[in-house]
């Protein structure tokens, strides 16, 4: 299948809000979009892709995080996702494929409960710590046009952006 283009900060369709795809978008075209999404997530070496990401805006992402001494691993595809419960804090580092080397702490929640609709149309809820509960925070908020910029601290957020710049000048921003 081919590599679907992941496309980087400040791209526009990566601070817009995904429209819905709805039980009736389930079909065999998403199941080639779906299947596309997660080999371009695992060649780049994500473990969460969502479709604004590739240049597409919908409200659906896919994720695979690995099973660690403390949580299992959790392979999923959301689409139209939302939180429905969130507990606990943990802060790490976070990056994000759509800003190619650039990693950044931020603090999320440790536990999150989420519902969306998976690739057969059907409701499913998830319950997730951990690593899978921070892929989820992120990735729905690709969905929402937020990228995790947003989610620094104003110090924090001026220092990225000048990092960006050198990533950019240095041509390690753009992919080829």
């Amino acid at each position: 299948m081919p590599l679907l283009r992941i496309v980087n900060y400040p791209d526009p369709v990566l601070l817009k809000v995904g429209m819905p795809i709805g039980s009736d978008g389930c079909d065999p075209e998403l199941d080639g979009f779906v299947a596309n999404m997660f080999e371009t997530m695992s060649e780049a070496g994500g473990v969460g892709l969502a479709a604004p990401q590739v240049g597409v805006s919908k409200r659906l992402f896919v994720m695979d995080t690995p099973e660690t001494d403390e949580f299992d691993r959790v392979r999923a595809v959301l689409i139209d996702p939302e939180v429905v419960h969130v507990e606990g804090e943990q802060i790490g580092d976070e990056g994000c494929l759509s800003f190619p080397g650039l990693f950044q702490t931020v603090r999320r929640e440790m536990r999150v409960i989420a519902r969306a609709l998976d690739q057969k149309g059907e409701p499913i809820e998830l319950d997730v710590r951990g690593l899978a509960a921070r892929c989820i925070l992120h990735e729905i908020d690709h969905c929402d046009g937020i990228v995790f910029l947003d989610r620094m601290t104003a110090l924090k957020r001026e220092l990225a952006k000048q990092k960006i710049k050198r990533l950019k000048r240095s041509g390690k921003w753009d992919r080829s």
